[in-house]
């Protein structure tokens, strides 16, 4: 296991690089220059021309690229252009809320994906089955701003029941979180009733309701265990739904977070804050990945045994 977990380290480096690199080179592709964006469209040549030089924008392309690539691999992110603060310090100060967020939505969407899953597919092809579908295929299709703008006016406007925007208590996780939450739900429906109808055809099924074997005891000690083998694989590329469906979350619901400050950075051309976001968000995601795939050997023996 361990010889595993240090070859899948080793095959993610070229993945970060890959990502740092493909970043660089779309924002600076992009039109706009970042030291006139900073100065203002009335700033005089010189001053624009002071802040290029500050910042390193004057140098080549390949010296600036150089530069990012050994400062990043030193955790050394430099200095936001828009405020001159350290861009660690800005992430550090934003990345609990967006955590907080991707994990109380994950939660959501593993509880109520998992439980519609199974309930849909005990009751095939009947009401319950049906309203289950619909639920997940609405799920899957709504757009995260517009359904949380939707919630905004039903519980915020309307009901008057929880507060539509800020950060700080529970309350004001709860619609983000539902927003956010809900196409992973979706997902995991739909993966999770399939997978059940499948592995409830399978042979040993069969052979342990012959020897006596309650449906409930079959179905959460015996099927659902080897149907979860696919929703385990969702969960990774769930997490990064996730922390990518923040960035709109966080702007609908007006909360400070990674999501709000990237796109701020980009409305700025921010470019520290910018590269150093996604870098964070995708190692983040590339260790999520690993544990996931770690959890398969706990879950499955085969896979343990294969390994």
């Amino acid at each position: 296991m361990i010889k595993y977990i240090l070859n899948r380290i080793i095959v993610s480096v070229p993945v970060i690089l890959g990502s740092l690199t493909l970043v660089f080179i779309i924002i600076h592709w992009l039109p706009g220059d970042p030291a006139q964006m900073i100065a203002g469209d009335d700033a005089a040549p010189e001053r624009v021309d002071f802040l290029r030089e500050q910042f390193g924008l004057n140098e080549p392309l390949w010296k600036q690229y150089l530069d990012y690539l050994w400062n990043s691999l030193r955790g050394d992110f430099g200095h936001s252009f828009a405020n001159s603060q350290p861009v660690l310090e800005r992430l550090v100060a934003q990345l609990p809320a967006t955590l907080s967020l991707a994990v109380v939505s994950t939660i959501f969407a593993i509880v109520v994906g998992v439980a519609l899953g199974v309930l849909s597919a005990v009751y095939r092809n009947k009401a319950l089955d049906y309203v289950v579908r619909v639920i997940s295929l609405l799920g899957v299709s709504m757009p995260k701003f517009w359904l949380g703008i939707l919630l905004i006016l039903v519980f915020s406007v309307h009901l008057r029941l929880l507060p539509a925007i800020g950060n700080g208590s529970f309350k004001q996780l709860i619609l983000p979180s539902f927003a956010l939450g809900l196409t992973g739900a979706g997902m995991l429906t739909r993966m999770v009733r399939n997978s059940v109808l499948e592995v409830i055809q399978e042979p040993f099924v069969v052979t342990l309701r012959s020897k006596g074997l309650t449906e409930r005891a079959v179905l959460y000690r015996h099927v659902l265990r080897n149907a979860l083998m696919p929703a385990i694989t969702v969960l990774g590329v769930l997490v990064g739904e996730m922390l990518a469906g923040a960035v709109v979350t966080e702007t609908v619901f007006s909360r400070q977070g990674l999501g709000k400050l990237v796109v701020d950075a980009i409305n700025q051309k921010d470019i520290p804050v910018i590269q150093a976001a996604i870098l964070i968000t995708g190692i983040f995601t590339i260790i999520v990945n690993l544990l996931v795939d770690i959890s398969y050997s706990y879950v499955d023996p085969r896979v343990r045994k294969a390994r």
